[in-house]
């Protein structure tokens, strides 16, 4: 990415922080919470879970077999099936069933993906959206930034000033019922004049060609009931076997998308139906001749279907839990985080399926890989390794034939005209090697003047970011230099491998030698053997071959300690979210499993030692102290949260957690040019918190690398890791 191009990206994001950022935030926190508390009252929410990605695999694997069965469905009830190739061939066809004639739609994110009303008004036809918030965007001309809420970055003001500039009413709209009851009784004219309903559909059922909507407007069975002719666009994921495979969706899908426990309405077509149509003069006419046209659309999802790594787009509901669930969303929304048509954290594998790579590459580093989508997601789409995979194709598309030339030049597996900033920061662990050699050289050259603008110009790193300060002396040569572990092996109750991770080992020492003096304290043999860099720093800037590597160095390293019955402390939470889940895509299944079950994370460990009996007497205990303490990301969705809280009670803490769930920085996402004022503006909500009255006086901690570096930029006070706050020798 050029100077140039950061700048505007850039100045886009901060475009969108200044105008949508609010409105977004707001909205989103709203979905967002409102799912925390649907969910809970499920019963067996994981297995729900379990249960809709079964069928959604199930269906993706027969989708030839259910495409065929659904197109008798329909045929025999009396409609039509047509199979669209792409977009324009989809356009063909619905053009020429319109005729001319004026269309009335329902919301629709596949008829917004191949572009049908500017179609259809080619042709001559009035669209109409009947959706509140698709026919805000209709006469704002604005496309939509959220797959659900598509209006969510206005607000009702905003939306009554419009509405008032554009209609004129007699008397000036301004209450949220006013600007509903005006937009329900002009849009119902439309629907009575209308000879044409357009619908999406959340799912059309193979067996009977039911098609099921689900809206918070009741709008989809107007235009449906209301018109001489159905026209249903629908992608061809969107088949499930049977009515019966709806139950799971129907739960989930309200609960996922806008936290409702079911949405307002969920409408089961069988078409044509036979209910009365309006006639000229606002008569009822007979429904028995009405037109069904069901078009399934390919446009790219059958490649998907055979792509291995996007194969699990298609599994998606279109819930928009992944967007409302992720802190950059939250605050820039889709008009940044999206692309030509679908927004959030499963855009990517979208765009790039049904548009370009191109659509994608636009707003794919917005997803910083965190993994709260993870959890949020109803059918379990992994979606961090989706945008993973292609910002790798991207890293990759311009490859040359001279590629060979830089082969053995970089410590990495990637190819030569890969953009710089990525590599840089892939490589942080060499980087990092360097630093500790040269200190403290390194650092003070890296914090002069003329090397922080030529790494801004170059490398588009913030200068108003600061840089990690190395240490000379290593963790692993610190634990060396004191003899290695003060347990010996026959004295103690366990042994352990503490992993030394690049940022531990080479930047916050004092964290890794709390950790030894920790474990040692609760009768650990420690040891600390060197062990290649885990491969996150890589596979964040999408460089999966150089993550593989790294994970098969790894595993080589640690494996000799696993067979001899050590246990693998991690105390970088986004290291072990790579044991836990990316090596399972790296490493032979056996491999990645012991390496996964044999590693813990630091207070994790601690918990458990406590918990089985050893003695937490020589650790330093809190005495009613007070402790602010922000837990990692992916430490939060790997369930380990809650091991630091409960040691801190035990040990006499007065632990406040943080509301925010994500600290804005991920890693290198925030020392960016372009995306500095977006970490910052996140990691705002933590700092109001952590400054409020009853944290402000607290001693502030947390678990993750990249949040202690964004909490030293937010807080006037310092910040240390948990493991810090109980060394005994503190």
């Amino acid at each position: 990415m050029s100077v140039d191009d950061r700048q505007r990206k850039a100045e886009r994001i901060r475009h969108l922080l200044d105008t949508e950022g609010n409105n977004v935030h707001e909205n989103t926190q709203v979905f967002n919470d409102g799912r925390y508390e649907s969910t809970a009252d499920l019963e067996d929410y994981d297995g729900l879970k379990d249960e809709a990605r079964a069928i959604k695999e199930d269906t993706i694997e027969r989708l030839p077999e259910l495409i065929h069965q659904v197109i008798e469905a329909v045929e025999t009830n009396g409609g039509t099936v047509y199979l669209a190739d792409d977009a324009a061939d989809a356009n063909r066809y619905i053009t020429e069933v319109a005729g001319g004639r004026d269309v009335v739609k329902s919301k629709s994110m596949t008829s917004e993906e191949i572009e049908a009303n500017e179609s259809l008004e080619a042709s001559g036809a009035d669209v109409w959206e009947t959706d509140l918030a698709e026919f805000v965007l209709q006469v704002a001309d604005e496309a939509p930034s959220h797959i659900v809420a598509p209006a969510i970055h206005k607000s009702r003001e905003e939306i009554a000033d419009l509405f008032n500039a554009h209609f004129d009413p007699e008397e000036p709209l301004e209450t949220a019922e006013e600007l509903t009851q005006f937009a329900r009784e002009y849009l119902g004219e439309k629907i009575m004049d209308a000879e044409v309903g357009m619908t999406g559909a959340n799912f059309v059922t193979a067996d009977t060609g039911t098609l099921a909507l689900v809206t918070s407007e009741g709008n989809a069975r107007k235009c449906v009931q209301a018109t001489d002719t159905h026209i249903a666009v629908a992608g061809v994921e969107k088949l499930v076997p049977s009515v019966e495979d709806l139950q799971p969706f129907v739960e989930l899908i309200g609960r996922s998308g806008t936290g409702q426990d079911i949405t307002s309405y969920i409408s089961l077509f069988t078409p044509p139906g036979d209910s009365p149509t309006f006639d000229e003069g606002d008569e009822l006419g007979p429904g028995d001749d009405r037109e069904f046209h069901l078009v399934l659309i390919d446009n790219g999802r059958m490649e998907m279907r055979e792509d291995d790594q996007l194969r699990e787009t298609l599994y998606c509901i279109r819930c928009s839990a992944c967007a409302n669930s992720c802190a950059n969303f939250q605050h820039v929304g889709g008009h940044a985080f999206g692309g030509e048509t679908y927004s959030g954290g499963i855009a990517t594998g979208w765009e790039a399926g049904v548009h370009s790579q191109d659509s994608a590459a636009e707003f794919n580093d917005l997803c910083t890989g965190c993994s709260r989508c993870v959890n949020a997601c109803p059918v379990k789409i992994d979606i961090p390794w989706i945008n993973t995979v292609v910002r790798d194709r991207i890293n990759h598309e311009d490859q040359t034939e001279f590629d060979f030339l830089v082969e053995g030049l970089t410590p990495d597996e990637e190819p030569g005209r890969m953009d710089l900033q990525k590599r840089f920061f892939g490589n942080y662990a060499t980087l990092a090697k360097l630093g500790s050699a040269t200190a403290p050289m390194s650092n003070w050259l890296a914090g002069t003047k003329p090397a922080q603008v030529l790494m801004e110009r170059f490398m588009g790193i913030d200068r108003r970011r600061d840089l990690p300060k190395f240490r000379r002396e290593t963790l692993r040569k610190w634990f060396e230099a004191r003899g290695g572990s003060r347990i010996s092996r026959t004295d103690a109750s366990r042994e352990a491998v503490l992993y030394p991770d690049a940022y531990t080992n080479h930047v916050q020492v004092e964290r890794g030698k709390a950790a030894v003096r920790v474990l040692e304290a609760l009768g650990v043999s420690v040891q600390i053997p060197e062990v290649a860099s885990s491969g996150r720093a890589p596979l964040s800037q999408g460089m999966i071959g150089t993550a593989e590597r790294h994970a098969h160095e790894v595993y080589a390293d640690l494996a000799e300690h696993i067979d001899a019955g050590r246990d693998v402390v991690v105390i970088e939470p986004s290291d072990l979210a790579m044991f836990a889940g990316e090596y399972e895509k790296f490493l032979p299944e056996q491999s990645a499993e012991r390496l996964d079950s044999n590693s813990y994370e630091i207070m994790e460990y601690v918990y458990g030692l406590l918990e089985n009996g050893a003695s937490g007497r020589e650790l330093r205990a809190g005495g009613g102290e007070g402790v602010a303490y922000h837990s990692h990301c992916q430490q939060r969705t790997l369930g380990l949260e809650a091991h630091t809280v409960a040691v801190l009670d035990e040990l006499g803490y007065d632990v406040l957690t943080s509301e925010t769930e994500c600290c804005g920085m991920a890693g290198s996402f925030g020392y960016k040019r372009e995306y500095y004022e977006l970490s910052m503006d996140v990691g705002s909500e933590l700092e109001s918190q952590f400054q409020a009255e009853n944290a402000r006086d607290r001693t502030v901690v947390a678990s993750g690398t990249s949040c202690l570096e964004q909490l030293e930029s937010l807080l006037e006070r310092p910040s240390q890791h948990p493991v810090q706050l109980v060394d005994p020798v503190r």
